[in-house]
């Protein structure tokens, strides 16, 4: 293993030499190991020096800031965070037991919006017709064209329009055949050999029975993610890997546990903690490896998450935000009059805000990390002041970020408030924007908040994390080859993760 001259921490303290690392003074500058053997030291491995910062015994000191596997912190502490995450999972079990659905409950189909049969289809040809010899045009009887209706239908009563012929390829009507015809003015147009939705009605008569209503975006969809998938493992190798199944988890999670809980009449709140927390638990320690590092960003991560949904019942409460405000939620409440609406926007909140939640405490608990590997002497103060300085820009940008993401989902209904020129008062205080805006910064109080306790948590569990004096003892006999334990009252502490 190559390593790099550097000089020793703390900084103010002359170097030594060689020699001082290979006699007895050797116990103060490996005083950050730990008191592990091989099997517990996956990480310090090699001749040249120990990775985390440690000297090595007689060319130099190496280090080791990846965010690899994280080496285990003392016994003393892994009871300590054992006590707390062991009680919390088994909760997380048990109501994922309890509250697990056997499928969504049937209903039988409006025929409205999303709660309709489809099928995929193909267009198989195209030709273009006049739209008053398709009488497509729609022009008033009365011949008024005051109103934009009016007036739209007489300019495509002049125009040409297409009769698409589209084959059904799919269901008990595969093959059939049907026509459509598409106006000039019409935003999706149809093209030979597309393949797209079609909707089904029964009740219908026969020839009206089938209408597209929409393209099969199955294959670029399906390309864009094999290519995300690609870039993901080619740079995140095993890692990147261990995060696409934690994220097909989480996707499993969300179709087979939250969403037909929730059509079942489950509160809509509990079964969104309980579902974010499983996938929490899941995906930090598939992504991060089982070590106190990720268990204190799990920590952090659940404080917030705790804070976000009391700010979030709160306020959703003093809002009197009913959660129902559209076409699609209206239609939920209505097959499901039991489902709580505005249990389902804190539930949507608490959902959205727990990827960057993962971001934001995985984050601070590394730099945390590998400020105390850099400089074991620091207290916990210390590496406080220093995690808070970097906590800071990741607060700026996430904000940023989180407020962004809502406007630009929200964009074609902040247009429409722009079009009837409305106050910024009337704007806000319509239920849509309202809902936006709770949703937005609840979500970013609970972000904010778990910089300062996650950088907590980690400072107080890496400068808590001290050598046993039985190890220390045993470090006098060790042999020449070996890695000398830490010394008990030295400047430095274990640098353990």
């Amino acid at each position: 293993m190559t390593t790099t001259q550097h000089p020793s921490y703390p900084p103010h303290e002359p170097h030594r030499g060689p020699g001082a690392h290979a006699g007895a003074g050797s116990a103060e500058s490996h005083a950050s190991e730990g008191p592990y053997g091989a099997a517990d030291r996956p990480e310090h491995t090699g001749d040249g020096g120990h990775g985390g910062g440690g000297h090595g015994h007689g060319n130099g000191h190496g280090h080791s800031h990846g965010h690899g596997p994280a080496a285990p912190v003392s016994r003393h502490l892994r009871k300590v965070i054992a006590a707390v995450l062991i009680p919390f999972a088994a909760a997380v079990v048990v109501g994922l037991a309890v509250l697990w659905p056997g499928g969504a409950p049937a209903h039988e189909r409006t025929g409205v919006g999303f709660d309709r049969q489809t099928q995929e289809a193909t267009v198989t040809k195209v030709e273009r017709l006049s739209c008053k010899s398709a009488n497509a045009s729609g022009v008033p009887p009365t011949g008024d064209t005051s109103t934009a209706e009016g007036s739209s239908a007489v300019q495509q009563a002049n125009g040409d329009c297409k009769r698409a012929t589209i084959r059904v390829d799919t269901g008990k009507d595969k093959g059939r055949t049907f026509n459509e015809i598409v106006q000039p003015d019409q935003t999706r147009q149809l093209h030979e050999g597309q393949k797209v939705i079609v909707a089904y009605e029964p009740s219908a008569p026969k020839d009206l029975q089938y209408s597209v209503t929409d393209v099969d975006r199955g294959f670029p969809l399906a390309l864009l993610a094999g290519i995300f998938a690609v870039a993901v493992v080619v740079v995140g190798r095993l890692r990147g890997l261990m995060a696409l199944i934690s994220l097909a988890i989480s996707f499993l999670l969300l179709n087979f546990f939250i969403l037909p809980a929730i059509l079942q009449g489950s509160n809509p709140l509990l079964v969104a903690v309980i579902g974010s927390s499983a996938i929490m638990l899941i995906a930090l320690y598939l992504c991060h490896g089982l070590s106190a590092r990720t268990s204190v960003a799990v920590l952090g991560t659940l404080v917030s998450l705790l804070l976000i949904g009391v700010l979030g019942s709160l306020f959703i409460g003093w809002a009197a935000l009913t959660g129902n405000t559209d076409d699609n939620t209206g239609l939920i409440h209505g097959l499901y009059p039991s489902i709580d609406m505005s249990g389902l926007l804190l539930a949507g909140v608490i959902i959205g805000s727990l990827g960057v939640l993962d971001d934001v405490t995985v984050t601070q608990t590394s730099a945390v990390w590998e400020l105390h590997e850099a400089n074991p002497t620091m207290g916990w103060r210390g590496l406080y002041r220093a995690g808070i300085r970097i906590g800071r820009d990741h607060i700026a940008s996430v904000v940023n970020t989180l407020v962004l993401a809502y406007a630009g989902a929200a964009l074609p209904l902040l247009l429409l408030f722009s079009i009837a020129q409305s106050s910024v008062g009337a704007v806000a205080n319509s239920e849509l924007v309202a809902e936006e805006i709770v949703r937005t910064l609840v979500g970013s109080i609970g972000l904010v908040a778990s910089v300062p306790v996650t950088t907590a948590l980690a400072a107080l569990v890496v400068s808590a994390d001290r050598p046993s004096g039985r190890t220390a003892a045993q470090g006098a006999g060790a042999a020449p080859g070996a890695v000398p334990p830490p010394a008990r009252g030295g400047r430095g502490r274990r640098r353990k993760r």
